[in-house]
């Protein structure tokens, strides 16, 4: 017959280690197979432009089912790292994940989270004034010409009042060039996310002011003249400048009570 308390005592055992197992996470298998596949495209066995193993090689190779490998390569393509065409001549072909995927995420981070304007403008002065020290470094004679150009368009909407939207857009192409002076791919990346941010956050009506269209216009040109003379210092310190004066036009319009920067 069975003592009780050697009964009871079992069982605290039994009920002990069961605590200790814990639950147990089984992978999903298309995940892994994404894993794996993605791992395979970093390490440049699959060069962007190269196709991967068709769905039919790949069920073949790996035993899984259509339905998981499909969903491995959906779960690549939503970072960036393959394409799929339908269709009798198509397939899924390795790319790289884009600037305009990164800004996305980054839009989505800042929307969701509710960024206040202080922090982007605090994320631009951390960025911006190395981006235009590398440019005046870096630049080649196609990025000068692209920073002309567009400061050239920025010039002639600063002073037509009813193309504000146009202004803000060639703003912000032109903070994207600055960045693409750069040549650093990461920064640039980085910076230009930013600068998708900075567009939606300046549709204030403060920046319909012809006054303060003609300040940023003229910032723009003393950053463009220290990168052709190549003075990363003063390339530097011409963008800190801009983005804390910036960050007072922020401020202002954020407290209702506008001050010129």
């Amino acid at each position: 017959m069975t003592n009780p308390a050697q009964s009871s005592d079992f069982e605290s055992k039994q009920d002990s280690m069961l605590e200790g197992l814990g639950k147990i996470k089984v992978p999903k298998s298309s995940d892994v197979l994404a894993e794996r596949l993605k791992k395979e495209i970093l390490s440049d066995a699959y060069p962007p432009g190269s196709m991967l193993p068709t769905e039919r090689e790949l069920v073949t190779t790996t035993g899984l089912s259509r339905g998981s490998v499909r969903e491995a390569l959906r779960i690549l393509e939503a970072q960036g790292l393959v394409a799929t065409r339908a269709g009798r001549y198509g397939g899924t072909t390795v790319s790289m994940p884009s600037d305009d995927q990164l800004a996305g995420q980054i839009n989505i981070f800042a929307r969701g989270r509710s960024i206040p304007l202080t922090a982007l403008a605090e994320v631009r002065l951390a960025l911006e004034p190395m981006v235009a020290s590398l440019a005046a470094q870096r630049r080649t004679a196609e990025d000068l010409t692209a920073l002309r150009e567009i400061s050239d368009r920025i010039d002639q909407t600063a002073i037509e009042i009813d193309d504000l939207e146009e202004f803000l857009m060639e703003n912000v192409n032109w903070h994207d060039a600055l960045a693409a002076a750069s040549h650093n791919d990461l920064l640039c990346a980085l910076a230009t996310s930013v600068s998708g941010l900075m567009f939606e956050a300046s549709k204030l009506r403060e920046f319909a002011s012809l006054e303060l269209r003609q300040r940023v216009c003229l910032a723009h040109r003393k950053i463009l003249e220290a990168i052709e003379g190549r003075d990363s210092e003063r390339a530097r310190r011409r963008a800190e400048i801009d983005i804390e004066a910036y960050a007072r036009i922020l401020d202002s319009a954020a407290k209702g009570s506008v001050t010129t920067a």
